[in-house]
């Protein structure tokens, strides 16, 4: 457990939102609001906030033989209602858990203060038991770039990026998300301009 407590160093983007701007033409990441757990001078990673994923969790507890469909029929209402989301075009088979840090194990890594993410089967097993985090998402897959990528796209006007609120990470009302996002700026979408500004 030491060693969870160790801090990293974090890099400048690290707890942002990423807002994508309307001239954003990649079809991954078009109105898309993305939490960045790792930003260095090799790259960044972070996860799609606002892509629904057609999986259920119990089709990836019996995917992953956790449980058998006698007990997928029997999950509590939060178990089975627990949402899955799309977190990038990373590794799209691979799952992550975002959650609080009410829930930790020797894979948990800190993102932030107050939120970790574990990407091993501990945390599934957990959640399906009802002894998970009390806040948490599951992504597949997530958002990467290499050195430098990240820091032109927003120089060419490609991402918005404000302090993260944590209310929004773990909200499960994904359709306006981007919108609710846009407003910690106090920014409407209308107001968005596609065009970098040039002096």
């Amino acid at each position: 457990m030491a060693t969870f407590q160790k801090k990293r160093e974090r890099g400048l983007l690290d707890g942002q939102f990423l807002i994508a701007m309307p001239g954003m033409f990649d079809s991954n990441f078009s109105r898309t609001v993305i939490y960045v757990c790792a930003h260095s001078s090799d790259g960044a990673m972070g996860f799609v906030l606002n892509r629904a994923q057609p999986l259920t969790f119990p089709d990836v507890l019996l995917h992953l033989r956790i449980i058998d469909k006698e007990q997928a029929i029997r999950l509590p209402s939060p178990t089975r209602d627990f949402q899955i989301q799309t977190g990038g075009p990373v590794e799209t088979g691979r799952g992550f858990v975002l959650h609080s840090d009410d829930y930790l194990s020797e894979s948990s890594i800190p993102v932030s203060d107050d939120i970790c993410l574990t990407a091993t089967l501990d945390i599934i097993r957990a959640i399906s038991r009802g002894d998970g985090p009390s806040k948490a998402m599951m992504m597949l897959g997530y958002a990467g770039w290499s050195a430098g990528q990240l820091e032109n796209e927003i120089a060419s006007n490609g991402w918005l990026n404000c302090p993260a609120s944590e209310d929004l990470i773990f909200d499960r009302g994904l359709g306006d998300k981007y919108d609710r996002a846009l407003s910690l700026m106090g920014v409407s979408p209308a107001m968005l301009s596609m065009d970098a500004g040039h002096a």
